[in-house]
């Protein structure tokens, strides 16, 4: 069950030292990806929790990229204060033309990550979106692994297009429970168009994580690790639900192999020189 606020509002600070830096980003096909370790990335996450600074991270997969050929879409992604290389094929576009080394910061590895965090510093974290079900179980989860951490309220939207959502309402009852995480699991690209609608109303930081709701409950399992150093993690999602994936996969991939290779031309051609940061 949707449970009620426990913790008083929480006022946001306006001072400057309570607004943590994001990270520097680099151009990777249509999106810009911020550029850290994934130690540095829970931190200065958390940091940005602990503030109660109003902000949102995408973890970018190939999907995501290819979504963001939607100008909108993009500008979504973009003004994101972290856009973390969540897949792999986005990870080694971003070293191969930027020549940087950089670790995967995927979605199923900051939730509990940053729930391990929170409960270290205190902050209280939300859950939104998912099943009830699914939310019941990463609460029955969290409290055997990870008794300190504190979720302070989960919410269940009822399943609507964007448009028809409640922001107002939903902005008020997770600012009432005093979070400074907010866990959301929508969907892409809804749920990251959720938290740019959000962004300056939710006072706190908010990941789009999508699966990993479904990953943390025990509903879906992980590739072996292999697989996921392979980029072959797609293919370990097919295996398990093809009736449902293969048209995506099969369009999705091809679209990122397209977008990969005119910019690898464009990058030979240009000298295969590397760019500045996109901010």
């Amino acid at each position: 069950m949707n449970s009620a606020p426990t913790s008083p509002i929480v006022q946001v600070s306006a001072h400057p030292e309570n607004h943590p830096k994001a990270f520097p980003k680099r151009r990777v096909l249509t999106v810009d990806i911020s550029v850290g370790g994934f130690d540095d990335s829970v931190k200065a996450i958390a940091d940005h929790g602990e503030a109660h600074r109003s902000s949102y991270v995408c973890c970018v997969n190939a999907h995501m990229t290819v979504e963001a050929r939607e100008p909108g879409f993009a500008r979504v992604v973009n003004g994101a204060e972290f856009a973390t290389a969540d897949g792999m094929p986005v990870l080694k576009a971003l070293e191969l033309f930027h020549r940087v080394r950089q670790e995967r910061v995927a979605g199923n590895d900051l939730m509990p990550a940053l729930f391990q965090e929170a409960a270290r510093r205190g902050v209280g974290v939300y859950l939104f979106g998912g099943s009830e079900d699914v939310q019941q179980r990463i609460v029955d989860r969290a409290a055997r692994e990870i008794p300190a951490l504190r979720i302070v309220g989960r919410w269940s939207p009822p399943f609507a297009p964007l448009e028809k959502m409640d922001l107002a309402a939903d902005a008020e009852r997770i600012n009432a429970s005093g979070a400074g995480i907010v866990m959301v699991s929508l969907g892409c690209p809804k749920q990251e168009r959720w938290m740019a609608a959000m962004k300056d109303r939710v006072h706190g930081v908010m990941l789009g994580i999508g699966g990993a709701f479904l990953l943390y409950a025990g509903v879906d399992s992980r590739a072996p690790k292999w697989m996921r150093d392979l980029s072959l993690e797609w293919l370990y999602r097919l295996w398990l639900e093809p009736r449902r994936l293969w048209r995506r996969y099969l369009v999705t991939n091809s679209l990122f192999l397209v977008l990969f290779a005119r910019e690898w031309m464009r990058w030979i051609l240009n000298g295969r020189k590397v760019e500045s940061s996109a901010r």
